[in-house]
């Protein structure tokens, strides 16, 4: 089979090959990688969306929100945390939750946008 999406050479230039290698080795691209498999549930992606409309939700109300358990929500939330990209303060018996910087929801912003552009050019 003729493929056209090849290259039918071994590197086409070797110095700009060695300095991304250079700069990929002092770059945490396992960390980026798992932090992004948080956005790879829909339930998870409901949640960081949920938290880029209201600066704090309780995870009762975040339950509501996605259609879902407490205990499901919470379960999902834990993940989050865990990546680093939700932070939780408890207020007597409610756990409220919100996005941990502005990178989350630059991030969000960012692939909806591009989710609609590749929508609108197909």
């Amino acid at each position: 089979m003729d493929r056209k999406d090849t290259c039918e050479i071994y590197c086409y230039d070797e110095e700009k090959v060695n300095r991304v290698q250079e700069d990929l080795q002092a770059t945490n691209t396992s960390g980026v990688a798992q932090m992004l498999k948080a956005f790879a549930d829909e339930n998870r992606v409901k949640i960081i969306y949920a938290l880029c409309q209201e600066d704090e939700l309780c995870v009762c109300d975040i339950a509501n929100i996605i259609g879902s358990t407490v205990a499901n929500a919470s379960h999902h939330l834990r993940k989050l945390d865990k990546q680093g990209i939700v932070k939780y303060r408890k207020e007597w018996k409610l756990t409220f939750y919100s996005l941990d910087d502005e990178h989350i929801k630059q991030i969000m912003t960012i692939a909806l946008a591009h989710k609609k552009e590749e929508t609108v050019n197909v």
